[in-house]
C-alpha cells in the first residue's frame, strides 16, 4: 500500500516553506503518523540537503536511512541559484523521473510524504520544466505558504490562479506570521485572503501560524487535509 504525498510550496523565496514543512511533519509524528519530508532540489550546498537537516531538527529526529540514501533530496547542487542554472554549472541536469522514483520509494516506506518545493511555484527546475508543471503532471495536492508581507496578497492570488489553471488541488494555506511588522496589516491580509477563498469557492482553509507558537495541532492538520492520527509505517 502506497502512502500519500503532499507538496509544500510558497508564494516566493524566503516565506518559510522549510520551517512549515518541518513543523507539519513534527505535528504528524506527534499524532502517531510516521511522516517523512522530501526536498525537490537543494542549491547552495554540496552534502546532505540543508533544508532536510532543518526539517529533522524541527521534527526532533536525527537523519534517517532515507536521508543517507539520497531519497529525500536526490538533487544537490553547490551554486546558490535557480535549480536550472545550478545544475548547468555543476555539469548536471534535473531529471523528474529520478525524483519520481525517490518519491515512490518514500511512499512505499512512509504513510505520508511532505515534498518541499524550491522558491515559488514557477521556478524552473530545468530549461524545459517549471516546478508547478511537475506538480501538475504528478497530480499532487498542494499546501501554499504565505504571510503578512507587502506584496503577499498579489503573490498569493497569482499562485492560486496558477494552480487553478493547471488543475492542482490546493488543500490549504499556511499564513506564516514570522517577520510580521504591523499587526493591522497582517490581520487585514489574512481576512482578505479568507474572503477571497470563500468568494472563489476554493474550499481551502487558512491556518494562522503565529511566530510565538511555532507548532501545529491536530485541528490544523485536519484543516490542511493531512491525516492527524492512526497512521503507521508501511513497512
Amino acid at each position: 500500500m502506497s502512502g500519500t504525498l503532499t507538496v509544500i510550496s510558497g508564494i516566493g523565496t524566503g516565506v518559510g516553506k522549510s520551517v512549515v514543512t518541518g513543523l507539519l511533519a513534527a505535528a504528524l509524528r506527534r499524532e502517531g503518523c510516521r511522516a517523512i519530508t522530501q526536498k525537490v532540489v537543494q542549491t547552495g550546498c554540496s552534502a546532505m540537503s540543508d533544508d532536510i537537516l532543518r526539517h529533522r531538527r524541527l521534527m526532533g529526529t536525527e537523519p534517517e536511512d532515507a536521508d543517507r540514501q539520497g531519497l529525500t533530496c536526490p538533487f544537490v547542487f553547490p551554486f546558490p541559484a535557480s535549480p536550472h542554472l545550478s545544475a548547468r554549472l555543476a555539469g548536471s541536469v534535473f531529471e523528474p523521473e529520478e525524483l519520481g522514483r525517490a518519491s515512490t520509494e518514500l511512499r512505499r516506506r512512509y504513510p505520508v510524504v511532505l515534498l518541499e518545493g524550491v522558491g515559488g511555484l514557477l521556478v524552473p527546475l530545468s530549461e524545459e520544466l517549471l516546478f508547478i508543471d511537475h506538480v501538475a503532471a504528478e497530480g499532487y495536492p498542494l499546501i501554499l505558504v504565505t504571510g503578512p508581507w507587502l506584496g503577499s496578497i498579489n503573490h498569493t492570488l497569482l499562485s492560486l490562479e496558477a494552480c487553478r489553471s493547471r488543475g492542482i488541488r490546493v488543500q490549504g494555506l499556511v499564513y506564516n506570521r514570522f517577520g510580521e511588522t504591523d499587526r493591522r496589516i497582517g490581520d487585514d491580509t489574512l481576512g482578505f485572503l479568507r474572503g477571497y477563498l470563500r468568494r472563489t469557492g476554493s474550499g481551502a482553509a487558512i491556518v494562522d501560524l503565529c511566530a510565538e507558537g511555532g507548532r501545529f495541532g491536530a485541528e490544523d492538520l485536519r484543516l490542511l487535509g493531512l491525516p492527524a492520527r492512526n497512521h503507521s509505517a508501511q513497512t
